[in-house]
């Protein structure tokens, strides 16, 4: 990768310290993972000398901001809290820079089943899949709903919520008898559950970080679980899965990997950082799976992984983007 994003997008040779506000934790399913993720931000950033406060989103937080007037707002909240746009709209009604995607944006990458049809539609390849409410498949009849999903997706298919992240909730399904298991195990984590066909392939993690002359992508993760399923314990437990940073894969097939990354980034709006996650298939072909506008950055995730295989560090990169979204608030 090259120098694009670390230096500092001010221009200056001795940039002022900033003060920085990390949220992090929230009501969501992945609270804990948020928590984790934001104490390492908060590291990384004090690390280089910022001033930095990790407050936990509640109540108070929308006055505190307004009396403390931080000079950047960096959101490291996962599930709904964080990614589905409500609370980043919000922020952007305070005045006060945030480092990542829009409000509108995150809301279209929050929903797998909007987003992959927004990328399928710009021509690139997504595995198909049926989205289904709870309440259509309690209505129609669990029974004959299920018939129909294994008619039209034959297995193995993977069951996912439509919203979410950390693979809660998701089951891989190689048989009709393990199909409303993993339904309802969807279903505990979002109304709408999306079953997808599985594409085999290698699993990769795409970071894009924005810099002063666009999106790029960082050196892709390759995800090999020693179980061989990339479950929640797969990863944020040491030593549950392999991790190959850059992807053991041809430079012409990671040339098109990272191409369609940034492409999808810019295509979803999104801004600043995004991990874009991606199976490449036997014939090298990347295959979109989903999008996520606040990816972890807790010490087993996969961006710090993608930014030290680039030869930055932590501190270097997250300067820059909060420095970056000072940059656009003021433009």
């Amino acid at each position: 990768m090259s120098d694009k994003i670390a230096p500092d997008v001010t221009g200056t040779e001795s940039a002022p310290t900033l003060d920085i506000v990390v949220l992090a934790g929230g009501i969501s399913h992945e609270r804990d993972v948020s928590m984790r993720s934001g104490r390492r931000v908060a590291d990384a950033l004090t690390g280089m000398g910022h001033r930095v406060t990790v407050l936990d989103p509640g109540a108070g937080l929308l006055a505190e901001l307004a009396e403390r007037r931080p000079d950047v707002i960096w959101p490291a909240l996962h599930g709904a809290t964080g990614e589905d746009g409500a609370l980043r709209s919000l922020l952007g009604t305070t005045g006060i820079p945030y480092v990542g995607s829009r409000g509108e944006a995150s809301a279209l990458a929050w929903s797998k089943p909007v987003a992959k049809e927004l990328v399928r539609r710009a021509g690139f390849d997504t595995p198909s899949s049926i989205a289904l409410s709870k309440e259509t498949f309690r209505d129609l009849g669990a029974s004959s709903v299920l018939e129909h999903l294994l008619g039209a997706l034959n297995p193995p298919v993977v069951v996912k919520p439509a919203q979410g992240g950390s693979a809660q909730g998701v089951t891989i399904v190689a048989s009709a008898g393990a199909l409303p298991r993993a339904m309802v195990d969807a279903y505990t984590y979002a109304d709408v559950a999306l079953v997808e066909s599985q594409v085999e392939g290698t699993e990769l993690a795409v970071a894009v970080v924005d810099g002063i002359d666009g999106p790029e992508a960082l050196p892709a993760v390759e995800i090999v679980p020693v179980s061989g399923v990339y479950s929640f314990e797969a990863r944020y437990n040491a030593g549950e899965t392999d991790f190959y940073t850059p992807a053991r894969i041809p430079e012409d097939v990671a040339q098109r990997v990272n191409a369609t990354a940034v492409a999808i980034h810019e295509l979803l709006g999104l801004r600043h950082i995004s991990r874009i996650d991606l199976i490449v298939d036997a014939e090298g072909t990347p295959w979109f799976l989903e999008a996520n506008v606040c990816p972890g950055l807790t010490e087993t995730s996969l961006v710090p992984q993608a930014i030290e295989a680039s030869g930055q560090t932590l501190g270097d990169v997250y300067t820059a983007l909060a420095r970056l979204a000072i940059a656009d608030a003021a433009s």
